[in-house]
């Protein structure tokens, strides 16, 4: 019975050691390999081999089918094809996002669910300040060495971008018309209050948060309250209550002569779209100037359709790709935010049949082929020539201001 003990105990060790080198052994072939190296201070060689045959997931806005789309088909095509690494577009607002990786902040997740966002603005300054980003990665890239000028990107709505966002595409505001419909469209915003009242029903804009409605109180704020450069050294609260102020009384002068008497707003920038295409609205807006000449193409707006900008100017602004502080595949993220600052994806990004958004690539830096290639490209009729969009290009508020004008927009107005 001793020598029957002794050999249960020695089964029973042999047992508990087998298993914990089974163990191991499953953590390096699987856990292990995702850590591997740090992406960080890696050569870019070792980053490809760790993204080859991996999965990134993508959180950006999804309300436009055509990105959607381009998405979907062009860039996790060419993702695969180039680098065997599978995308995963997973359509949500960035103010949803940014509280998602609060929450998986605070529950301790060291490993979270969102490798990569579409971002900018109060988001990105939110996300930093609660360090939720990884990097510094984005002079990593070798797209970003390449064709980037550093100081084009060096802020995002005024806030320090210190390499914790890649840029992705611009875009400046633009308003749409049916030229058919609309011979004389308003070309200022004090023309802009004079039509919406002889035309009732026929204008409105997203409800704010929504980027495009915001965007769209942004331009009047500036356009009511003398111009943008009062604003640009940073938050100044008596500043912001006085502008602010002419500012609610202008949307609310507005407001009965709305779609729908003002009682509501379209959710977002897709339902605004929808309501122009269907001839509810005879004015639409978009943040992006070649967005018309895409609807046309796609068959959901007449080809009469055009574009203008106001007289007080347009903003714009240059959006970006981030990392999240707990993406699961840094690496393949990585991967994915170089491909889309190749000169192949920012060319096919440009063309009205794919998206329509304009490039980050500082074009000093470009072949000459490709310098040809983006100035061969035919932007449509309905898309303003670059050289009237520039002169009356404005930059963006800093991000404080965004946040204080959408606050104030739902207590002054919406309430």
């Amino acid at each position: 019975m001793r020598t029957r003990g002794k050999v249960h105990i020695l089964m029973l060790v042999l047992a508990v050691c087998w298993g914990l080198f089974a163990c191991a052994g499953d953590e390096e072939d699987t856990g292990g390999s995702a850590q591997a190296i740090d992406p960080l201070t890696a050569e870019w060689e070792d980053i490809l081999a760790q993204a080859e045959g991996s999965t990134v997931t993508f959180y950006m806005y999804g309300g436009w089918a055509h990105v959607n789309d381009w998405i979907d088909t062009y860039v996790a095509g060419e993702l695969k094809t180039r680098y065997n690494i599978t995308l995963e577009r997973v359509p949500m607002d960035a103010a949803v996002f940014v509280n998602k990786l609060l929450t998986e902040k605070a529950a301790g997740q060291e490993q979270g669910s969102i490798d990569m966002m579409w971002i900018n603005g109060e988001n990105f300054r939110n996300a930093m300040e609660a360090e939720l980003l990884f990097g510094p990665y984005a002079e990593k890239l070798p797209n970003f060495q390449a064709y980037v000028d550093p100081d084009s990107v060096a802020y995002d709505f005024g806030f320090p971008t210190n390499g914790y966002e890649s840029p992705y595409g611009k875009a400046q505001f633009v308003f749409e018309y049916d030229s058919d419909r609309v011979e004389n469209p308003p070309r200022s915003y004090e023309e802009l209050l004079a039509w919406v009242e002889e035309n009732p029903g026929r204008f409105t804009y997203p409800q704010p948060p929504d980027f495009t409605g915001s965007a769209f109180i942004r331009q009047a704020f500036y356009a009511v309250s003398g111009g943008h450069e009062p604003y640009m050294t940073g938050f100044d609260q008596a500043l912001f209550d006085q502008g602010a102020g002419e500012l609610w009384d202008y949307l609310q002068a507005m407001r009965p002569h709305l779609w729908q008497e003002g009682s509501s707003y379209p959710k977002d920038s897709a339902a605004l779209d929808t309501l122009f295409a269907r001839g509810e609205v005879d004015l639409n807006m978009s943040y992006h100037p070649i967005h018309a000449q895409s609807k046309i193409i796609e068959g959901t707006y007449p080809e009469t359709v055009r574009t203008l900008v106001m007289a007080e100017g347009s903003i714009y602004n240059i959006h970006y790709t981030a990392i999240a502080a707990n993406a699961p595949n840094p690496a393949g993220a990585m991967v994915v935010a170089d491909f889309l600052l190749s000169p192949e994806a920012q060319l096919s990004k440009l063309d009205p049949a794919n998206w329509g958004d304009f490039p980050v690539l500082d074009p000093a830096k470009l072949p000459e082929d490709i310098r040809e290639a983006f100035a061969a490209l035919d932007l449509g009729q309905a898309t303003l020539p670059v050289d009237d969009l520039v002169p009356v290009a404005v930059p963006e508020v800093p991000s404080d201001y965004v946040e204080a004008l959408e606050k104030g927009w739902d207590e002054n107005v919406l309430q």
